[in-house]
């Protein structure tokens, strides 16, 4: 009996074992990795064999990045060969900082641009609160975004997509975010049947229903140029997979500092002639680190200090 050939195919949704793969016409399988442990991610580019009326991954395809987050238990990835990662992020219930540098550390860590949206500007004050915190963001370069994706008010009208849109054009994008952030809505909103899309996936994958624990991709334009990849909310964000003396690196206000410092192996927390400590006495400063994020760094520094092997 001869063997089919490998073919070519994009991993588009994930659960479990089983992953959902398209080819490059169009047509979307079952697919199972070789082997007892699943190493193919949402967003693989991969090589793929038929088996009667599904397939088996043969051979996932060198990756650009890898977009994931460790804790001392596991390592949870996202998806792969990303452009971009938005952290949708909302002014109520508040949100964590701590979370959003988390996220924003892992993107830098492997050169994903990160983009920063906040829902619920439709709500004056709490959404007032969280601009004002944002205003570190902004001055850092990070694109910050305001969005009313599902307006409480009658009177209130949803911020339509007009400044976001055109950043998601010809891009694969993981939407990232907290619970409750509005990440739900937001996929509908950009693909109007992303429910139905689910739906197929959750029985071609039988997982019965799309659960927290599943990833998908969807396209965004008719000429498949242009992704979003929905992800699982979370509530915590590992680090252990970053160096304690690579996190000044990732986060660009320590950064801006950082190599002013005295000694090449300067931690930012004690050290004479750290120019890093210094900018945190001079609060007027140009690109001066705020307390809270200063605290951040040492925080994140020390527990990744204490990792465990």
């Amino acid at each position: 009996m001869a063997t089919s050939p490998l073919e070519p195919g994009l991993v588009v949704a994930g659960h479990g074992r089983h992953v959902w793969v398209e080819t490059p016409d169009g047509h979307r399988l079952i697919c199972h990795p070789r082997g007892k442990k699943s190493q193919t991610v949402v967003g693989d580019r991969v090589l793929w064999q038929a088996s009667e009326d599904e397939g088996t991954i043969e051979k996932v395809l060198p990756r650009r990045n890898l977009f994931y987050r460790q804790d001392e238990i596991r390592t949870k990835s996202f998806a792969s060969n990303l452009d971009q990662v938005l952290v949708l992020i909302a002014a109520e219930p508040e949100f964590s900082e701590s979370q959003l540098c988390r996220a924003l550390i892992a993107a830098e860590a492997e050169k994903i641009r990160p983009i920063i949206a906040v829902n619920k500007s439709d709500l004056a004050e709490p959404f007032a609160r969280a601009w004002d915190r944002m205003g570190t963001y902004r001055a850092m370069g990070y694109s910050v975004i305001a969005l009313a994706l599902k307006p409480r008010s009658p009177d209130s009208i949803a911020t339509d997509l007009d400044q976001l849109l055109p950043m998601l054009q010809g891009k694969t994008t993981l939407i990232l975010g907290p619970s409750g952030a509005g990440k739900s809505t937001f996929i509908n909103r950009l693909v109007p049947d992303a429910r139905v899309l689910t739906n197929e996936i959750s029985i071609a994958l039988q997982s019965g229903k799309h659960t927290t624990t599943s990833t998908s991709l969807y396209w965004i334009d008719a000429g498949k140029k242009s992704a979003v990849i929905d992800s699982p909310g979370f509530q915590e964000f590992g680090l252990n997979h970053i160096e304690p003396m690579m996190l000044a690196g990732l986060m660009p206000d320590i950064k801006a500092h950082a190599s002013e410092c005295k000694f090449y192996n300067c931690t930012h927390l004690h050290e004479p002639g750290c120019s890093v400590l210094q900018s945190m006495q001079l609060p007027n400063l140009v690109n001066a680190i705020s307390e809270n994020r200063y605290k951040i760094y040492s925080d994140l520094f020390s527990e990744l200090s204490q990792k465990r092997y």
